[in-house]
């Protein structure tokens, strides 16, 4: 196996500058494996540190360059497009030695393609993405590639990896997505002066913000509506529902603000319309103690496992009603919700923590290196495993 403590570079390829599942999921899990006794270092674009040389520090958050907005999913990508950008990721892989190369979305631009060419070190891949685009058919012979060049393949649920088993030819490993219990559970929560509901996303069509705003003019005074992020959507969804008592806009939060939020919000909402491999988000609230309301889409229900109040996507009068149900319930004007079942949904979020997905990672890393050790190029790199 690895010899301890493992040294992972991991290669996020969206902009740590702007909010996102796969970004959540990537920062998380590096913080979790450090927290077990490991090294990490995290390179993504847009960050304020550049890249040390091979001789500087290891562990910590890397910048490898800048970012562009590219839409791909219904959304827009914030990645890095310039190869120098691949280049840098593989020769500090291969600079510091790093025991594994963790690429998060292999087939996103352009991050990770250079160690994929290069393969420094073991080669691990997490598929996110579900759904397909107009881009299938070009990635496919991309996604036939990179199956060739990663060791161990798996994804953060069904969905994702049926996506990408439909690119790559793969059967991939099906993990899940982690949720930092403790950050929710333990944050302080953000003052409230009446019972709140919370959004937290991409203002996008496929998020289903516009549903929401319009089924919330059935929820009854004196609920409040947090609507936090940004997106293309802001400007005309603020003109059609202004900033009031009633609904108020927060802008991009900090993670901590999140946290804070979701703590002092008595439910959040979920309205996305598609494109959702998994409801992380779902989680998070949970270990915040909000009841939730989401869509009935397949990434949300495998995630709710049960402990949320799941709607038809895009209807907004059936989602007004069941807001005003979730509300009633946690405010004590009904039994719909109680303490014993958000009780019973942070056990459910406990068991998604991240500090158990980060130990199901230490075994696909072990793995991972035990397959490379066999290739060319881990056989010109003698003393990664321990054992015999």
């Amino acid at each position: 196996m690895i010899e301890p403590p493992v040294r992972v570079c991991m290669v996020c390829p969206y902009s740590l500058s702007r909010p996102g599942g796969v970004q959540g999921q990537a920062a998380g899990l590096a913080r979790s494996l450090r927290r077990l006794g490991h090294e990490v270092a995290l390179l993504a674009p847009d960050g304020s540190r550049p890249l040390a040389p091979g001789d500087g520090p290891f562990d910590g958050t890397w910048s490898i360059g800048r970012s562009v907005g590219v839409r791909a999913n219904g959304s827009v990508a914030p990645v890095a497009l310039c190869p120098s950008a691949a280049v840098r990721v593989s020769r500090f892989a291969g600079g510091h030695r790093a025991d594994v190369v963790h690429l998060h979305e292999p087939l996103a631009p352009v991050a990770g393609y250079g160690s994929l060419f290069s393969r420094p070190a073991p080669m691990v891949g997490t598929y996110h993405r579900a759904g397909t685009s107009r881009w299938f058919k070009l990635l496919r012979p991309v996604g036939s590639w990179t199956d060739r060049r990663l060791d161990v393949a798996c994804a953060v649920s069904a969905e994702a990896a049926a996506t990408a088993g439909a690119l790559t030819g793969r059967l991939c490993d099906v993990l899940f997505n982690g949720v930092e219990v403790d950050r929710f559970a333990g944050a302080e929560p953000w003052p409230t002066e009446a019972p709140t509901v919370l959004f937290l996303g991409r203002h996008e069509p496929r998020k289903g913000l516009a549903t929401l705003l319009d089924a919330f003019t059935a929820v009854p005074d004196p609920v409040v509506l947090w609507v936090a992020g940004d997106g293309p959507e802001t400007l005309e969804l603020r003109r059609r529902h202004p900033p009031g008592t009633r609904i108020r806009w927060l802008g991009v939060l900090s993670d901590d603000e999140v946290a804070r939020r979701l703590a002092g919000a008595d439910v959040l909402c979920a309205p996305s319309l598609r494109g959702e491999s998994f409801g992380m988000v779902l989680l998070e609230g949970m270990a915040a103690g909000c009841a939730v309301v989401a869509s009935d889409i397949p990434g949300y229900r495998a995630a709710a496992g049960g402990h949320a109040s799941l709607v038809a996507p895009g209807d907004p009068a059936a989602l007004g009603r069941m807001l005003s149900e979730a509300v009633a319930g946690v405010t004590g004007s009904s039994g719909t919700s109680s303490p014993p079942v958000l009780r019973a949904a942070f056990d459910h979020a406990e068991g998604w923590s991240m500090e158990r997905l980060a130990t199901r990672y230490l075994d696909l890393y072990r793995r991972a290196a035990e397959r490379w050790s066999a290739t060319t190029e881990g056989r010109r790199r003698p003393g990664i495993l321990s054992g015999p």
